[in-house]
């Protein structure tokens, strides 16, 4: 996971760097499973909005557009390095030398750029246009001003001399070292925030998951202060008396009921977390079954007609899962000069900043709509599963859960299905269902999209499966270009 991690920093590095922040759920053979929180933590002090260097840029996905903030005044302090290190110090057997290796080869040797990698490119490409040093991240040594084409070359030197010192110095480097004072001087200067301080402070956390048991499962999510657990758990409570396995998948009543969940979910995120974080006491007050069982009534008595990120699965024949999930935002444009690392967007993302921009609590851990989760099977077969989608994610992850429990859909069907998210009272949802069921979902849910092809909006489950008798399957989404491999 962590050698898939650093990869991911070289092939997609507007969306997943070191400058970013991430979660690894880590469920070793035999063990009860932890959550590695190295997620990003805001600034220790903030400074007048007047004084930040803060803007907004249009992201174009072709279908539809979103907004984001970049700029140095949206960057929080990251994590990944120092997690990269924690999980190696606890779970790892291999020297992190080894581990890094590959990713380091990659970026000297160069990434192939691929039709998706060009896309993505393509839809931050006002991020990329705002510094040159942005630019040259996805551009080839001879075109240094251009996003380079499928088939083309990418390299990334200095990145991988970064790689080669963190592994000889220890993140030190980063958070205490000559990094830390460019990084922090490159901040004070150009109107970020981040201090010596705050990196020098800035630690891992170690937590217990979210434990939900469900549909004959028993689940581990991702854990408070971040929500995105507690909301997935919920959803699949409500959906558990609904018997959808006496129905056939993508009819009106399994589309509907899905529906519901989701947007049920939403509503609890606004009324019970309007910060955006929860707490552990809150969780179990949620995850009740009391309070379940008045969200089910209120959904009954409701009437008819009342929106960047890279996961890693991966399983072993020991019996050890991990399912990591890490995230830049998109970039906030600003690029660690030497290292080559674009640094993160957090303070300006939306779906982060539920309260509206600046409204953050100095020198804490944000939470995140990011989910890592890992399933337990009465038979003892596991699977690891997570997705990038910002406030999708939930959704998405719910509704592969829901194609494997009550539809019992093989791991990549249930990936591949068409999916629908609420975002209030908005329904977006992709084609494929039937005309019946689109007829009933666009009746419940007037303010509707339909989405004319599958699209990462929808997010990107890359999922790993462990049977009962020991053989492995996998499925990478193929709206996020995902990808399945084993290794001997």
């Amino acid at each position: 996971a962590l050698g898939a991690l650093c990869t991911a920093c070289v092939a997609e590095p507007m969306l997943a760097s070191l400058g970013g922040g991430g979660f690894l759920l880590a469920q070793p053979a035999g063990a009860p499973s932890l959550i590695y929180d190295f997620f990003v933590q805001t600034p220790g002090h903030k400074k007048p909005a007047e004084e930040l260097d803060f803007y907004p840029i249009l992201a174009d996905f072709g279908t539809a557009t979103q907004e984001f903030h970049i700029g140095m005044g949206s960057v929080a302090v990251p994590g990944v390095i120092a997690g990269l290190f924690e999980v190696h110090r606890r779970q790892c057997r291999l020297p992190l030398a080894e581990i890094m290796a590959p990713a380091i080869d990659l970026a000297r040797q160069g990434v192939v750029i691929n039709p998706f990698q060009n896309y993505i490119s393509h839809i931050l490409s006002p991020i990329l246009e705002s510094t040159a040093a942005a630019m040259q991240l996805v551009a080839t040594e001879r075109e240094p001003g251009k996003i380079a084409e499928p088939g083309q070359v990418v390299r990334h030197r200095d990145l991988a001399s970064v790689m080669e010192a963190l592994c000889a110095e220890g993140p030190g480097l980063f958070y205490q070292g000559e990094l830390a004072e460019m990084f922090a001087t490159a901040c004070s200067d150009h109107g970020g925030m981040i201090s010596r301080n705050d990196l020098e402070n800035y630690r891992v956390q170690i937590r217990e998951p979210v434990r939900f048991k469900s549909h004959g499962a028993e689940f581990s999510f991702n854990s408070p202060p971040s929500p995105s657990g507690c909301l997935v758990a919920f959803a699949l409570g409500l959906l558990e008396e609904r018997d959808l396995k006496t129905h056939h998948w993508g009819r009106a009543y399994h589309c509907v009921s899905m529906g519901e969940a989701i947007r049920a979910a939403g509503q609890l995120r606004r009324q019970a977390m309007p910060d955006s974080s929860v707490t552990a006491e809150r969780v179990s007050e949620i995850l009740g079954p009391g309070h379940i069982r008045e969200w089910r009534q209120a959904i009954r008595e409701q009437s008819s007609f009342s929106r960047g990120t890279t996961h890693i699965s991966v399983a072993d024949s020991e019996g050890n899962l991990a399912s990591l999930t890490v995230s830049n935002g998109e970039g906030c444009a600003y690029v660690l000069p030497g290292p080559g690392l674009m640094m993160n967007n957090m303070l300006g993302e939306q779906d982060l900043s539920p309260l509206g921009f600046h409204q953050w609590k100095e020198n804490a851990r944000m939470a995140s709509m990011m989910c890592p989760s890992v399933a337990t099977l009465p038979d003892g077969g596991q699977v690891a599963l997570g997705s990038g989608g910002s406030n999708r994610i939930r959704s998405a992850i719910l509704q592969v859960l829901v194609n494997l429990f009550e539809f019992d859909l093989g791991l990549e069907e249930a990936v591949i299905a068409p999916r629908l998210h609420l975002e209030g009272d908005h329904l977006s949802v992709e084609r494929g269902y039937g005309q019946a069921s689109m007829d009933a979902l666009t009746a419940e849910w007037p303010d509707h999209k339909v989405w004319p092809e599958p699209n990462m909006f929808f997010g990107g489950v890359h999922a790993v499966e462990r049977l009962a008798d020991g053989s492995f399957r996998g499925a990478g989404d193929p709206r996020r270009d995902g990808r399945v491999s084993s290794a001997p």
